[in-house]
């Protein structure tokens, strides 16, 4: 995991109309990744060694930690629940783990 830190976002804060009705003016365009490789981003169809995933998610990460839309980037995969891929600078496994703790503090808080 990279060591920089992620920005949270705000567990009762919904992503912003830009991030999934607007992509011709959105967030998109101006993301860090845009015109890189893919397959730094999204895993492989054939097997990947826990090595080369650590690695290829390391690259994906710094680019993210760069990233001028990295919190729009995070809640637009948190609100689709994107099942694949480094967005906003988590993996998958990382993105259930937030959904989880977010679904969490909602329900303690009612």
């Amino acid at each position: 995991m990279s060591s920089a830190r992620v920005p949270r976002p705000e567990p009762r804060r919904r992503a912003s109309n830009v991030a999934t009705e607007k992509w011709e003016y959105g967030w998109q365009w101006r993301a860090a990744c845009r015109g890189r490789d893919e397959s730094l981003f999204f895993p492989p169809s054939r097997f990947e060694r826990a090595e080369e995933k650590r690695s290829r998610e390391k690259t994906a990460k710094d680019i993210c930690a760069s990233c001028p839309v990295q919190v729009e980037c995070l809640e637009y995969a948190l609100r689709i629940r994107e099942p694949y891929g480094v967005w906003g600078g988590l993996n998958e496994m990382e993105r259930r783990r937030l959904l989880r703790e977010m679904d969490a503090e909602l329900l303690s808080a009612e």
